[in-house]
């Protein structure tokens, strides 16, 4: 009789797999759900006329503080969720004097995880992709409604400032202001403007035959770089099939699997100044959706919608021109310390945004909201504060007044 010694044997992520449950049942007590184009999504909402009176607000300047009326909507990062934003939810609603929203986008936290097929394009016959960028954007929007604002502050965090800015260049009617936290947007160079070269074309007069000879040349190079264009978008369009395809098979989300299970926490750990800081209750605020069934192949999902959604990004201007047309108040936060996003990326895209602020708080990491909770917020008010109006002193105390508990 031949023993079959494999019977029964479960690797480590398929018993995790196996214990793992629908996303409503890990929600806490002041969850809410929501269902936008066929997904749940969870969310969390403080209204500060509802709040508990457990902070004093008799301090002489809390009367000071900007009060804009105006609802915020913030927007996770990457790997993230709704539990991001807790230690600065509560203040932040004290501070605007309105509701401050903040959602998990699918494929993170306890927002539902789809699978079907699914479009990338919002007039295709098929479901909108959860997973896109145009989804997480209407999502947004969809928010604005649902807080019944004309305009909303969107404060976007790492991967949630491209949602924010993309929300805003598809309605800016609809933005108050933006506030962006170690923005993950790739910063366009700064361009060098110098006279020197137009001076030199002035004094070097070039006759009609070689003038005709450089346009030609101007013209064959063109004609060559769209060709290759072309071969480059036709294989890169060929590997990213093959990418997602690889992604989506057994293997793939196994592997996937493996990589959170063994680097993500040590990616929390790294995103912080002090490492110290993270606490048990950090690490199980970030893992906790991990039990949430399916979380795999969402991720997995997220990463393919990733690779392949360009937005429409051909028929849009380059970055940096759309940049230099946004009209609203921008500030824009990073930690010195930043071992994910740099900080000096934060400040180059800081550059390329007329008018915009931008603000380093010193021995931070990539998660000013939560390792730098105070100064965030005393930045958060001095911007508001001269965006919106109301006070106009620059230094205060909030934790004092009451507005950071």
């Amino acid at each position: 009789m031949k023993l079959d010694l494999n019977a029964g044997a479960h690797s480590k992520e398929e018993m995790e797999a196996e214990t793992e449950q629908d996303p409503m049942n890990l929600a806490d007590p002041d969850s809410c759900f929501c269902e936008f184009q066929g997904v749940h999504i969870h969310h969390k909402v403080l209204d500060p006329h509802t709040l508990s009176d457990d902070v004093s607000n008799t301090s002489p300047h809390a009367q000071e503080t900007p009060k804009t009326k105006f609802p915020m909507i913030l927007l996770h990062g990457f790997g993230a969720s709704v539990f991001s934003w807790n230690r600065v939810m509560k203040p932040l609603a004290r501070l605007v004097s309105s509701k401050v929203l903040a959602f998990d986008r699918p494929a993170f936290g306890l927002t539902s995880r789809i699978f079907h097929p699914f479009s990338g394009a919002t007039n295709d016959a098929k479901p909108l992709n959860p997973y896109s960028m145009v989804y997480s954007v209407l999502t947004t929007l969809y928010f604005i409604d649902v807080l019944a604002a004309d305009k909303a502050i969107l404060v976007g965090h790492s991967a949630g400032c491209p949602v924010a800015l993309d929300a805003y260049f598809e309605a800016p009617e609809r933005v108050a202001a933006l506030i962006l936290v170690a923005p993950a947007i790739f910063a366009p160079r700064p361009v060098a403007t110098t006279d020197a070269g137009e001076n030199r074309d002035k004094e070097a007069p070039t006759s009609n035959f070689l003038g005709t000879l450089v346009e030609l040349t101007k013209g064959v190079i063109r004609a060559v770089l769209r060709v290759v264009t072309g071969m480059a978008n036709m294989l890169s369009s060929l590997y990213k099939k093959a990418l997602a395809a690889f992604l989506r098979s057994f293997l793939g989300v196994m592997l996937v699997r493996m990589a959170i299970n063994k680097f993500g926490v040590t990616a929390v750990r790294n995103a912080w100044y002090d490492s110290k800081q993270v606490t048990d209750h950090v690490v199980q605020g970030y893992t906790k959706p991990l039990k949430a069934k399916g979380w795999d192949k969402a991720l997995v999902e997220f990463t393919v919608a990733t690779l392949t959604d360009n937005n429409g990004s051909e028929k849009k201007l380059p970055l940096s021109k759309r940049l230099q047309e946004i009209k609203c108040p921008v500030l824009i936060v990073t930690g010195d310390t930043d071992r994910i996003v740099p900080a000096w990326n934060a400040e180059r895209l800081a550059r390329a945004i007329p008018g915009s602020v931008f603000e380093v708080i010193k021995k931070c990491g990539h998660l000013p909201q939560e390792e730098k909770p105070d100064e965030f917020i005393s930045i958060v008010a001095k911007f508001l504060g001269n965006a919106f109006g109301g006070s106009q002193q620059q230094d205060v105390d909030l934790k004092f007044q009451g507005i950071v508990s």
